[in-house]
């Protein structure tokens, strides 16, 4: 009893951590890449983050990650942080980052829609009421009135994320959640590196300010090394449906804090459509589970 009461305790801080700091990272990134170029800033604080990680956890267990494991980490990494996170570095340059943070608030709906598609999961009539509402939301955000065609971007991200996080139920990984996370933070920072040299970033660096550094140090430590982890943690011991939740939260505490801090101003047009996608995010989640096919029941357990 007591066990799980502390594991109870456990899962409700990480998600206390992901639903308060993610929700802040959007202004940290906006801050960051005022001076520093978002694939470049992306791949630096994946990067050092991911290696402070490694370094601990090989401490704590002694697991030896096999090439397999590692080519699991680079498709995780490079769903969840090139294309997923790169996806909210371009977008914050070029919208408000509390409408960038309502797109991402869609990932619950793409996880879904995802699990329904390829893993078989049955969807309540609750939950295909919450995707047919949530997708209207998503479209005024990335229409005309919203973000614009820039706003793509995160949307597309936002799918990746989804594909990203639910193929990591199942594949072949290292057992210890936060060597795994710390795997996929190198993978995904040494794309995202590539990315920054391949499109010419590196050619325009020049000494970050005062206010960019700050950030990207909060964004490495807080971010990825807290936030992050959290998360992948979360996603081996939580049900989907209580960790998507974040996704609700995050965009709450963004538009508050770019409010705040950058002079943001909620359009009504963005603010009903943010309202659509948070509230089909809860019909979704509130949804109680339908008995998935006997064929697509059980799910492949992680390679030990």
């Amino acid at each position: 009893m007591a066990r799980h009461k502390a594991l109870g305790a456990r899962v409700w801080a990480a998600l206390a951590a992901v639903y308060v700091i993610w929700g802040s990272t959007y202004l940290g990134m906006d801050v960051a890449v005022e001076t520093v170029p978002p694939a470049l800033m992306l791949g630096v604080r994946f990067l050092v983050a991911g290696a402070l990680l490694y370094a601990w956890a090989r401490r704590r267990t002694d697991e030896r990650p096999t090439a397999r494991h590692w080519a699991s980490a680079a498709v995780i990494g490079a769903l969840l942080l090139t294309v997923g996170t790169g996806g909210v570095a371009w977008a914050v340059e070029r919208v408000d980052t509390g409408l960038v943070a309502l797109i991402v608030g869609s990932v619950p709906l793409w996880l879904a829609l995802l699990d329904r598609v390829f893993y078989g999961a049955r969807l309540s009539s609750l939950a295909v009421a919450g995707l047919a509402v949530g997708f209207v939301g998503i479209a005024l955000l990335a229409g005309p009135g919203g973000g614009g065609w820039p706003a793509l971007v995160p949307v597309f991200g936002s799918l990746a994320w989804a594909a990203g996080s639910l193929w990591s139920r199942a594949a072949p990984q290292v057992r210890a959640p936060l060597l795994a996370a710390a795997m996929q933070m190198i993978a995904g920072g040494a794309l995202l590196m590539v990315i920054s040299a391949a499109t010419g970033e590196l050619a325009d660096v020049h000494a970050p300010s005062a206010r960019s550094a700050a950030a990207l140090v909060y964004l490495v430590l807080a971010g990825s090394f807290v936030g992050y982890t959290s998360y992948i943690w979360l996603l081996g011991v939580a049900p989907t449906a209580l960790v998507g939740t974040y996704a609700y939260v995050n965009p709450v505490v963004a538009v508050v804090l770019g409010a705040l801090f950058l002079g943001e101003r909620l359009t009504v047009l963005t603010a009903v459509a943010g309202f659509v996608v948070v509230a089909s995010v809860a019909l979704i989640v509130s949804a109680k589970p339908v008995a998935a096919p006997a064929r697509a029941a059980a799910m492949p357990a992680r390679a030990k």
